[in-house]
Parts: structure tokens; C-alpha cells; sequence
């Protein structure tokens, strides 16, 4: 186990100690299930108080990087990140950047399309039977008269996420995912008074069908005429708010 114990500013020590912490964790100087050292022992070698070393595992402990358990055993330890929980981290960060004005929206949108363009290639080359299955019954669930939008959203977040399983890449889906589940139910929330659900729909079958083809360039294009829709939509909004 290796912690480089830095010097520290005064000012923000829990949030410094737990930079040190997931800095040795991410750099696998510390190893998932060891044992961090002691809040008595982290808090001489940093120099600060224990309260402060609490403040910074609680920060640890928030983004998953370690556990905590009880008794004679315990302490803290290096947490397994599971693919489901880096995720959720990825899109808890991007609501919030956007949520704070600090990505404006057109941004984060515009990068959420191009991830998911750049993954259309693998998409179609390894795409199998079970992914444009669940391709599919999105579309039907999608174009079933009674959906309500929250149904209609939580469908559509699905559908780009079986394209982005269908590249057959955990990294790129992972991405993708997080993106597409923090940005499509804001887009959709901004513009589902206006947006056609027949239209879009009909865009996500044409993407379906375009992967059963092994065809990337038409899928492509069926992904560039859906950013173009959402963002006429988001357009037509900020012109009737204005």
C-alpha cells in the first residue's frame, strides 16, 4: 500500500486527502479489498484531525472508491467499481455540470451524439440477434398509443444503449450510456410538447434496420437526422420562451 502524503494548503484538507487517496487507488498503488490505514494513523501522517480525515473517506465512500465495515476487521477498504456503478457516476457528473450551467446544453448533446456515431461502425460489424431484438421492442413500445413520457423517455434511453451494447465494447457503452441516460431525459423534458413520437420511432427503426444490414453509413445517417430533430425541437422551445 502506497499513499504519497503531500504537503497540504490549509485550505480544503478533506477534499486534498481524499485527492491523495483516489489518486494512489486509480494509479493501483492501492488495490481493490486492501485496507486503508486507520483514521488515527492517516490523521498523524497527514497532520490534520480526525474529523478531517472522516470528511475525506465520507467523500471516498460517495463515489464508491471504498466501503466501510464494523468490528474488529474493519476499517476502510478499496472498493470493486462495478461497470453499473462507474456509470451512474458518469451520469450523476454530467447532470450536475449541466444542471450548473458549467456544460451548456447544446454541448453536452452535441457530444452525445458523436459518441454514439462513433460507435455505429462496431455496431454494425458485431451487432447479434439479441441486441436488434432489444432494439426492436423498444420501437414497438415506443410507438404503442398509450405510453406515457416518462414511459416514452425511459424507452428511448434504452434503445441507444442496445445500439451502444451492440459495438461490443464495455468501455465505449459504458460511455455511451452514461451520456445518453444524463442527456436524453433533459432533451426529452425540453421538447416532448413538440416532438413527433411517430417520427422518432421511425428514426430508431431505421437506425435497427440499418444494423441488420451491417450498414454503418445508413445508420449514421439515421442518427444525424435524430440530432438534427432534437435540435430543431430545442430550438422551436427557446423561441416560444423568448
Amino acid at each position: 500500500m502506497s499513499i504519497e502524503y503531500q504537503p497540504l494548503t490549509r485550505e480544503g484538507l478533506g477534499v486534498q486527502i481524499a485527492d491523495a487517496i483516489r489518486e494512489a487507488i486509480v494509479e493501483g498503488r492501492l488495490m481493490v479489498d486492501e485496507r486503508l490505514p486507520g483514521e488515527t494513523e492517516l490523521a498523524e501522517r497527514f497532520g490534520v484531525s480526525r474529523a478531517t480525515v472522516r470528511e475525506a473517506l465520507k467523500r471516498l465512500a460517495a463515489q464508491n472508491l471504498i466501503r466501510t465495515r464494523r468490528g474488529p476487521a474493519g476499517g476502510a477498504f478499496v472498493n470493486r467499481l462495478s461497470r453499473d456503478e462507474a456509470q451512474e457516476t458518469i451520469v450523476t457528473v454530467s447532470r450536475l455540470m449541466i444542471g450548473m450551467n458549467e456544460i451548456d446544453f447544446e454541448s453536452a448533446a452535441e457530444a452525445r451524439f458523436a459518441l454514439e456515431a462513433a460507435c455505429l461502425p462496431l455496431a454494425a460489424e458485431r451487432r447479434e440477434d439479441a441486441h436488434l431484438a432489444a432494439m426492436r421492442a423498444e420501437v414497438a413500445a415506443q410507438r404503442d398509443p398509450e405510453i406515457d413520457d416518462e414511459a416514452f423517455c425511459a424507452s428511448d434511453v434504452r434503445f441507444h444503449c442496445a445500439v451502444a451494447e451492440a459495438a461490443g465494447n464495455p468501455m465505449l457503452a459504458m460511455q455511451i450510456c452514461g451520456a445518453v441516460e444524463a442527456m436524453q431525459p433533459l432533451m426529452n423534458m425540453l421538447t416532448y410538447r413538440l416532438r413527433d413520437r411517430k417520427a422518432v420511432a421511425a428514426l430508431h427503426e431505421g437506425m435497427a434496420d440499418a444494423l441488420e444490414a451491417r450498414d454503418a453509413a445508413a445508420a449514421r445517417g439515421r442518427l444525424d437526422e435524430l440530432a438534427a430533430y432534437a435540435a430543431t425541437l430545442a430550438a422551436a422551445r427557446r423561441a416560444r420562451a423568448g
